[in-house]
């Protein structure tokens, strides 16, 4: 397996960002039905989007829940410790379809990583 050189980033804050406008939202589609899939849940934490109301209470992409069929998959387990690393209390929890839409890890991958429609200036 191939490990991911870890890098130095930083956080945008809400003025840095601002909305995709044409380009279509992300919505993950493709895959079906994710119940006994597993994903992480956190402290409830804002969408960085300007203007937007969203409280998540898992880690997501573009407001969907993201999952991953294994309970111990590499990625699952990376983003569960980002998490814990900015205070979020994660815990990796087996997905019900009453959490809210979802998606595959691995699909939101494939299709580029897409957050929301927002990008840095």
């Amino acid at each position: 397996m191939e490990r991911e050189e870890l890098r130095h980033g930083r956080i945008e804050t809400a003025d840095e960002i601002e909305p995709l406008e044409d380009e279509e939202l992300w919505d993950g589609e493709e895959d079906g039905d994710h119940a006994g899939w597993y994903c992480v849940r956190t402290d409830p934490f804002p969408c960085p989007a300007p203007g937007c109301a969203y409280v998540a209470e898992f880690m997501t992409a573009a407001h969907l829940v993201l999952v991953w069929q294994e309970r111990d998959d590499p990625n699952l387990l990376r983003h569960a410790g980002r998490a814990k690393e900015v205070g979020r209390n994660p815990r990796v929890v087996t997905y019900e379809i009453s959490f809210g839409p979802s998606a595959s890890y691995y699909a939101w991958e494939a299709a580029g990583r897409p957050v929301h429609g927002i990008r840095g200036k």
